[in-house]
């Protein structure tokens, strides 16, 4: 079952679908022969038929949602031409080129297999292979069977049932609860406008944002709609979207240093890593960083002071609305990031 969200700008985001996919068949060998002025027992000159089309899938880093294949389940290459006579090759199918978003993953439904993990831009993989053209009669030829009228069908192409499945790629996850101030970290480092309003599930899908440092410096920041105690076992929007964290090279833990239940943000932090490590093994072990977020509403410091004791004395402190803190975060994270992609 495919998931769709409805974006602020009225636009689908779809991360999963299913569809089937068929290449070519090829083209009929053909049966014929000469009919020349003067040649009265002209030989056979039936061509052989064209290649079917081949279908591929292929990265393309200007797509981010599998939108296109919400209304469209069958998608077919073209078929080989027949041959002809005059010993002419009927042409071969136009290949079939799918695009879709970096990190696509491409499943056989019917085997449950993952063909591949389409995770660079440009990558091209070939998913259903052409059939072979048929023979034309002139390939039966010989010089006991000099009038042959056998001839080869063409042979149907490879098809299978697919299913598509998005996984983001960015540098840095953003989790925390609803409301803990994500959306307005990442409009804050990028140019990013996510929705931002004060009422919880106001993100409804994940959010990528480029952060420009100085010196030509960058990486990408993903806000993932937030999480709810049950999230991986489907309550509320979080479980449809913890698939595309185990994608990001870091977490950054976004704490609500106020919540305006009460509660205290350390359970809140336990609860949400409970979470995590329910859902996967990958999520549980990738890196984190955990972030105070709201500092502007602790003027005295007691509920950074709390967390910092609780979580550790290294807890970065920000305010989101304010632009506090937020440049020397996002150096911390891209220090991180480069740590962790060069294996430091």
């Amino acid at each position: 079952m495919p998931s769709f969200f409805l974006s602020s700008g009225g636009l689908m985001f779809v991360d999963e679908a299913q569809i089937w996919v068929k290449a070519g068949d090829g083209g009929n060998g053909c049966v014929s022969f000469r009919r020349e002025k003067f040649v009265p027992k002209g030989g056979p000159d039936g061509g052989d038929g064209g290649w079917g089309g081949h279908v591929y899938f292929e990265a393309a880093g200007d797509l981010d949602t599998l939108l296109d294949f919400a209304g469209k389940h069958h998608w077919r290459a073209e078929n080989g031409r027949p041959g002809q006579g005059s010993n002419k090759s009927g042409s071969d199918g136009q290949d079939l080129i799918v695009r879709v978003p970096v990190g696509t993953l491409i499943y056989d439904s019917d085997w449950s297999l993952l063909l591949k993990d389409l995770s660079e831009p440009g990558m091209r993989v070939r998913i259903c292979r052409g059939g072979k053209g048929g023979k034309g009669n002139k390939a039966f030829a010989t010089s006991t069977h000099q009038t042959p009228r056998e001839f080869e069908s063409g042979k149907p192409g490879q098809e299978r049932n697919l299913k598509l499945e998005l996984k983001l790629i960015a540098d840095v996850g953003l989790v925390g609860l609803p409301n803990a101030g994500k959306s307005t970290l990442i409009s804050r480092c990028s140019a990013a406008r996510p929705k931002i309003a004060p009422y919880p599930f106001t993100t409804l899908e994940p959010v990528l944002g480029i952060v420009g440092l100085s010196d030509f410096r960058r990486f990408v920041m993903a806000d993932i709609p937030g999480l709810i105690e049950g999230a991986s076992e489907g309550a509320g929007l979080g479980h449809d979207f913890l698939k595309h964290i185990e994608r990001t090279t870091i977490i950054v833990h976004i704490l609500d240093i106020m919540p305006m239940d009460g509660a205290d943000p350390v359970d809140n932090y336990h609860t949400i890593r409970a979470e995590l490590e329910r859902h996967s093994e990958v999520l549980a072990d990738k890196p984190e960083i955990v972030v105070a977020n709201k500092i502007d509403l602790d003027p005295d410091g007691a509920a950074l002071a709390h967390i910092r004791e609780k979580l550790g004395p290294d807890v970065p402190a920000i305010s989101a609305a304010t632009g506090e803190g937020i440049r020397e975060l996002t150096e911390l994270l891209w220090q991180k990031t480069k740590d962790l992609k060069a294996g430091a």
